[in-house]
Parts: structure tokens; C-alpha cells; sequence
């Protein structure tokens, strides 16, 4: 009788950790960017990558259109201008589903990013702070969306080719994260590509599991990792969101 029970607890218990409640989502059916989930990153200062771009609040960078975010990026003259966009102070998350369905710009020089940041970076300064990259993507390479980690005195990187061999950009793709106290597990179309066991990381350091952190969706341009423009970048470039998600376990 009490192994029959024990079993009957365990099975319970494997059943919930597979079922997701929805705790916080933006779908982007409104006319505009709903200022009560997100904030504007304004300005042009490299942002510690020698990016090109100058994030604006324009409403040529960043608007909504049959059911989307589109986060472009423009060249006026030498100029060239996109969006960054994040809901530090509006909503922040420790353990959960993280997940992003969207397609995808390309070209020389093009960097879209769906990423997190611990909210105490304004304390502590990255990367005390913690930063999680579910998806990044160099538009020279099409093919492959990569996934990292980034703490003081530890750093993870690895990437995923297209299932399909046609690349990211040319169809929606869902990107997410299943992270809880010991692991992250990256994945893209509901399949994991990488993960990563804090036990095995043997880390300096693992703000992962201290605080909240927050959501970041922008389109770089240029940057030490994939370079410049060149001859061959078209503009504009359009970043594609059709949702943002995020769920706890029920």
C-alpha cells in the first residue's frame, strides 16, 4: 500500500513539472507598443560592443503591424537607427519558461538579440548582474541561432543549426528557455540544443539563482562579433516578434 502510494506521488509529481501556467505575455494585437510592459534603451554608445546603431523611441523602429512587433533597423544618409526595447522596473522573472516566437533579419553585419538581464545590474554592473542569451543571431551565418550565459569568471556558448537547412530568417521560429534552480535548458521549435547544470559550470559565480531578471528584445547593428556592414546589407532589416511568453510550472 505505501509503495503504491509513494508511486502514485511520484507520478503526480512528474505530471505537474511538465504542465505551464502563463504568467506574463505581450502578443502584440495592440495599435502601438504597450508602454505599461516595456521601456525604450535610448542612445548611441556602442553599448559596450562597438555597435553602430542609435536606439531610438521612433515609431519608424519599433511599431506594431498585423499582430507584430517589428524592430527595424534603418540607414538615413551614414546613420543608421533601430529599437531596443526591455521591462526592467515593469516585470522580472527568476525560473520559468522563456519563449519568443519570431522571424528573423539577415545580412552582414545584422544582430538581433532575445535576452535577459539580472535586475540589480543598475547595483552591482554586468556581469555581476547575470545575463542569459536565449537567442542570438549573426546575420552573416543564417543557418544557426546560438544560446550562452555570461557571469563573472563564466561564460557558455553554443548554437543550433536550422532543422529545416533554410536558415532562420526565411520562417517563424519559437526560441525559449526552460531555467530552473540547477539548469537552463535552450531550445528552438520545442526542441533542446544545450544545457547547462550549475553544478557542472563550476562557476565563480551563479547570480542566477539570487534575483529577478528582465526581458530584452533589439536589433544591433555592426559590433565586435559580427562586424560590419558591408556592400552586401540591405536596409531596412526587420526583426519579426509575433510573441513574447512567459510561464511558471503549474
Amino acid at each position: 500500500m505505501q509503495k503504491t502510494l509513494l508511486l502514485l506521488v511520484v507520478l503526480l509529481a512528474v505530471a505537474s513539472a511538465d504542465k505551464w501556467k502563463l504568467i506574463w505575455s505581450d502578443e502584440f494585437k495592440d495599435k502601438s507598443l504597450d508602454m505599461n510592459k516595456w521601456k525604450y534603451d535610448l542612445g548611441k554608445t556602442g553599448w559596450g560592443n562597438n555597435e553602430l546603431e542609435d536606439y531610438t523611441n521612433s515609431p519608424r523602429n519599433a511599431y506594431i503591424k498585423d499582430g507584430h512587433l517589428i524592430i527595424q533597423a534603418n540607414k538615413e544618409g551614414n546613420h543608421i537607427t533601430s529599437a531596443r526595447i526591455n521591462t526592467a522596473g515593469k516585470f522580472s522573472v527568476k525560473y520559468g519558461r522563456i519563449e519568443m516566437r519570431a522571424k528573423l533579419p539577415s545580412g552582414q553585419g545584422i544582430w538581433p538579440a532575445f535576452w535577459m538581464l539580472g535586475d540589480n545590474i543598475g547595483k552591482v554592473g554586468w556581469p555581476a548582474c547575470g545575463e542569459i542569451d536565449i537567442m542570438e543571431f549573426v546575420g552573416k551565418d543564417p543557418a544557426h541561432s546560438h544560446a550562452s550565459l555570461h557571469a563573472p569568471g563564466f561564460d557558455t556558448h553554443d548554437m543550433v543549426g536550422s532543422s529545416t537547412g533554410k536558415g532562420f530568417s526565411n520562417d517563424f521560429h519559437t526560441y525559449g528557455v526552460i531555467w530552473d534552480h540547477d539548469n537552463f535548458k535552450f531550445y528552438v521549435d520545442g526542441k533542446i540544443f544545450k544545457t547547462i547544470n550549475k553544478n557542472s559550470a563550476h562557476a565563480r559565480s551563479w547570480p542566477f539563482n539570487e534575483h529577478n531578471f528582465f526581458i530584452l528584445l533589439n536589433l544591433a547593428v555592426g559590433g565586435n562579433w559580427p562586424g560590419n556592414p558591408d556592400g552586401s546589407t540591405r536596409f531596412p532589416q526587420q526583426f519579426i516578434i509575433d510573441y513574447v511568453r512567459v510561464y511558471k510550472r503549474a
